[in-house]
């Protein structure tokens, strides 16, 4: 018996990838750091932009990388161990990450910041041109 899935239908062309990019994200299931996403409207009437906001208490920007891998907005921390100190007690461990986005496409990040701890990544999708294109149809008899 095969298995159904909701991109099986033989009208959905060409989702394959779709579909496997679902499952991937359904299996991360790391919580840290916690993030917003946010629909930031345009002043000037202009399309909406995207924020999405890290909490990265503890990093600098040294310690921060930001990148566009294939389709996804990839964010790492990694806190270097200071090894001079002397703890008494260790509530906040010095710990890295990576938080995986996964982008649609056509979206485009347009800048990042750092600010009292929280890191602000923006994102924006451009209008697509409205295309319409006339297939032929050729006659065979």
């Amino acid at each position: 018996m095969s298995r159904m899935t909701p991109f099986s239908s033989p009208l959905l062309l060409g989702f394959d990838a779709m579909e496997k990019t679902l499952e991937r994200v359904a299996k991360s299931g790391d919580g840290y750091p916690p993030y917003n996403i946010e629909r930031v409207r345009a002043a000037d009437g202009g399309p909406d932009q995207l924020r999405i906001t890290l909490a990265v208490a503890g990093f600098a920007e040294a310690d921060l990388d930001v990148t566009i891998e294939e389709s996804q907005l990839v964010v790492r921390g990694r806190q270097v161990e200071e090894g001079e100190r002397e703890y008494l007690h260790r509530g906040i461990a010095a710990r890295q990450f990576q938080r995986t986005f996964l982008l649609a496409e056509g979206m485009r990040v347009t800048g990042a910041s750092l600010r009292n701890g929280l890191l602000a990544i923006d994102l924006d999708r451009p209008e697509p041109e409205r295309l319409v294109r006339k297939i032929n149809i050729s006659v065979k008899d």
